[in-house]
């Protein structure tokens, strides 16, 4: 067993003139960054729409998409309040397959991590500074971090890591929202815990050294449904589901409550389509129930250009990860929510 370096040690310095927003584009972001983190407090009534292709791994077709999903945040812009998902890193369930722009720049089975960073920062850049929308990403390798944390703006901890105190830890310093998912067994305990332990300080080995972080208030929930021993899936955005979250925060007395429906993974059974009957669902609750409506307040959608999933790259904005919704259907969602 050993480590074999492939590379030289990285500056991040040096990685983060690459792709570096000029003051202008700064203070747009910066202003959009200021909304965001008023909608997680609770001082801003607008929907996050956290949304975009399960994985970002074509540069063009994710660019095209930015562009039409930039038009029509512009006419939603009242209502709801979009963030980008540029997914670049995927958790895989056995270790297999296409581990995101990171790992594969090319999505064609090589790894070329060192240019896959430059790819990354650049994708998260040009859907900023193209469009004027802010981005998403999943965190991980909390190792990474500082790779792109000048650039995106919401992170998720995922269902395999919310449990992992390294991922906690260094969401606990992370300047931005960041939702923690439930984990694949559908926990609820677990995910609130990784909620509690990222609101608090901690002290920890982090970069080859020691440091201590401030405590990310805005740390939240996101439910994205879970699987037994059997492999049943048990989704978790019913009402009885969302009122148990509700409980569970308030017993807890965390900070910034709020919810994230993930409409797609195991609330779905990566059934593509349920995620607009989800959406329906969850907007009925919230007219129905006042706590609801004050808790849940935003969701996740896997969409693209074109509807479904293929295992290799050969449709044009076609996901190869989990099938995501297309475009029409997108804009058929999002102006539903806007309508609710």
């Amino acid at each position: 067993m050993s480590f074999k370096e492939m590379s030289k040690k990285i500056n991040i310095s040096d990685v983060k003139e690459l792709s570096h927003l000029n003051s202008e584009q700064q203070e747009k972001k910066d202003k959009r960054d200021k909304e965001l983190e008023a909608i997680i407090k609770g001082e801003d009534e607008r929907i996050l729409l956290v949304i975009g292709p399960c994985s970002s791994d074509n540069e063009s077709a994710v660019l095209e998409y930015a562009h039409r999903l930039s038009k029509l945040q512009k006419k939603v812009e009242d209502k709801i309040f979009i963030v980008m998902r540029v997914y670049t890193a995927k958790p895989r369930t056995n270790g297999d397959g296409y581990k995101g722009l990171i790992h594969e720049p090319d999505a064609d089975g090589h790894t070329d991590l060192i240019n896959g960073i430059k790819m990354v920062r650049d994708l998260h850049y040009k859907v900023i500074t193209e469009t004027g929308l802010t981005t998403a990403d999943e965190m991980l390798y909390p190792e990474n971090l500082p790779l792109v944390d000048d650039l995106v703006s919401y992170y998720a901890v995922g269902a395999r890591s919310v449990e992992n105190q390294q991922h906690r830890f260094v969401a606990s310093g992370i300047d931005a929202p960041t939702g923690m998912k439930n984990p694949t067994s559908g926990n609820l305990k677990v995910m609130f815990n990784g909620i509690y332990a990222a609101q608090q300080s901690q002290d920890f080995l982090f970069g080859n050294a020691e440091v201590e972080t401030s405590g990310n208030s805005l740390a939240h929930a996101i439910l994205r449904g879970g699987q037994d021993e059997n492999g049943k899936n048990h989704p978790n955005y019913y009402t009885d589901n969302l009122l148990e979250s509700i409980e569970i925060y308030e017993k807890m007395g965390l900070k910034n409550p709020f919810i994230v429906i993930d409409t797609n993974h195991d609330n779905s059974g990566k059934k593509y389509m349920e995620q607009i009957r989800i959406v329906r669902q969850t907007l009925v609750n919230r007219n129905w129930d006042e706590q609801i409506h004050k808790y849940v307040r935003g969701f996740m959608i896997e969409s693209y250009l074109e509807d479904g999933r293929q295992d290799h790259p050969d449709v044009f904005g076609k996901s190869i990860t989990d099938p995501c919704l297309g475009w029409d259907k997108t804009e058929q969602v999002i102006n539903e929510i806007y309508n609710s």
